[in-house]
């Protein structure tokens, strides 16, 4: 086994997900850790181990009795870390929550979204497009899924994004110390916002849903496990899909032949969303807890050791697709697992592609032809999480 040269420390034996440098190298450490490494491993905290390749990820993942959820998303979580449901469940209570969650976030209900994306997305764009240059993650990238989540799905108040995102952001990426009293805070207006809707007439939509509750052990949900469902209902609305947004247009001002190939085959934006989510996948490894004895990637785990799911490693496995690290639009083995496997597969992934597609296709038809701006370079932050911090775009305004 080969030890993983790119960063400033041995990512097979001493992987750490919070380190700087797995920010940096990103591709490069998935790309080793792939080839070299089965399952890495951590001595950071607690310690975990972190599984890569795809067939391991997707064994794992499709096992929810090995490989528990009960315990949390988080590696080495914080003291007072507040779950997210259902994600932080197992079932049958993972799936009495998500038979009433999932037929709001279903293709039928999402469909109906897409008026409303595309016209959030131009309005987006009007602000920048004449400028002639923007920094589209601020600009764009950060502000649609919101706008497009909360006039939609969950009517929170639009003057009320700023907060959410900025604590959202400090909960996902900001330091250690920080990130407990954030979510806190968003908790806290989450609770008093379901409490205001459960006082008022029912409207039909995925609020009511949660403000009803499900059973739990023959008894009504309490009414904590309702908050951290909107919880986990906001926190990956509004979390995830920026990054993702932002790598696609990125990709495109880079490869500017991918660019011109989309616009002249509009057919093609559908390839090329679900490239963009393997290959600039926003969540990187959720956490799980083996509850039982097993042997997996050659490597024997036990009962109470933690682990991640490779999800964004697993995407770049060529025993899953050829050629891996190319963003192959025409691609007829596209095999990722950006929205996750088995039961927590993504409850929200079919309005990501939504977004991501108009995304797509209101920049190019809006600003087709755009470069990085000379001197400039994206900046990432990785954790479990990934995101781009900022990208700059140039064009020539169109006249």
């Amino acid at each position: 086994m080969t030890e993983a040269r790119v960063t400033s420390r041995d990512m097979h034996t001493d992987f750490d997900i919070e380190d700087v440098s797995l920010a940096e190298n990103f591709e490069e450490v998935l790309d080793d850790l792939v080839a070299h490494c089965p399952v890495a491993h951590s001595t950071v905290g607690k310690g975990y181990h972190v599984i890569n390749k795809h067939a391991d990820v997707r064994k794992a993942g499709q096992d929810w009795r090995t490989f528990s959820s009960a315990d949390g998303w988080l590696l080495n979580p914080p003291d007072q870390s507040i779950p997210i449901l259902p994600e932080d469940l197992d079932p049958p209570y993972h799936d009495t929550w998500r038979r009433v969650l999932n037929p709001f976030f279903a293709p039928g209900n999402v469909a109906k979204v897409e008026e409303l994306a595309h016209d959030c997305a131009r309005r987006l764009l009007d602000g920048f497009a004449d400028k002639g240059e923007c920094e589209f993650v601020a600009d764009f990238a950060a502000h649609l899924p919101g706008l497009v989540l909360f006039n939609s799905i969950v009517p929170v108040p639009e003057a009320d994004l700023p907060q959410l995102f900025q604590d959202i952001d400090t909960y996902s990426f900001g330091p250690l110390d920080d990130r407990v009293p954030a979510f806190v805070r968003v908790y806290g207006y989450l609770d008093a916002f379901l409490k205001r809707r459960s006082e008022e007439d029912p409207r039909g939509d995925v609020i009511d849903a949660i403000v009803a509750g499900v059973d739990k052990d023959g008894e009504p949900s309490p009414w904590e496990d309702k908050v951290h469902t909107l919880l986990d209902v906001v926190f990956g609305g509004l979390a995830t899909t920026t990054h993702a947004m932002s790598g696609a247009i990125y990709h495109f001002a880079t490869h500017p032949e991918i660019r011109r190939d989309l616009i002249a085959n509009p057919d093609l934006v559908a390839n090329a969303v679900e490239e963009t989510v393997r290959l600039y996948p926003p969540v990187v490894a959720p956490a799980r807890t083996v509850r039982n004895d097993v042997e997996i990637g050659g490597v024997q785990l036990k009962a109470g050791d933690r682990v991640a799911l490779n999800y964004a490693a697993a995407s770049r496995d060529p025993a899953a697709c050829a050629d891996p690290a190319e963003f192959d639009i025409r691609r007829t083995d596209i095999v990722q697992s950006a929205f996750g496997v088995g039961v927590h597969r993504c409850l929200g992934a079919h309005l990501a592609r939504l977004e991501l597609r108009v995304t797509i296709e209101e920049f190019l038809a809006r600003i087709p032809d755009f470069e990085l701006k000379p001197g400039s370079a994206p900046t990432y932050e990785s954790a479990q999480l990934r995101t781009m911090k900022n990208l700059h775009l140039v064009w020539t305004p169109s006249t």
